[in-house]
């Protein structure tokens, strides 16, 4: 029994490190362009820290035909793209603020922070 509850604490442990405290490494780049895969439930790359001003295309490849996939929302931005299976689809976007911007989809299980810094 001790070990039920052991092995049970351990998952849950586990289910908070990867969801709620492990973060991706950042994607720095001076390209415009970035193509980011929409896959297994992530964003690759799902950190992108860009230069305020500079205008950025984001270039979503979908490649999981769920439906959680079928979009991506830039809520503080106020965008939103509706991502076809086996397509690209592009946004640019030009932040006029540094920050954080949280992408997602519509159900928000996928996550991804788009880093606008000076």
């Amino acid at each position: 029994m001790m070990i039920v509850n052991l092995i049970g604490i351990s998952l849950i442990g586990l289910i908070i490190w990867w969801f709620w405290i492990k973060k991706a490494p950042s994607l720095k780049t001076s390209s415009n362009r970035i193509e980011v895969v929409v896959d297994n439930g992530v964003y690759t790359p799902s950190r992108i820290e860009v230069k305020l001003g500079q205008p950025v295309t984001l270039v979503f490849l979908r490649k999981d035909p769920s439906p959680c996939a079928e979009k991506v929302i830039f809520e503080k931005l106020g965008l939103s793209l509706d991502l076809p299976v086996n397509k690209t689809a592009e946004l640019t976007i030009k932040a006029d603020e540094a920050g954080d911007y949280v992408f997602n989809c519509q159900m928000k299980m996928y996550l991804g922070n788009l880093i606008v810094t000076i």
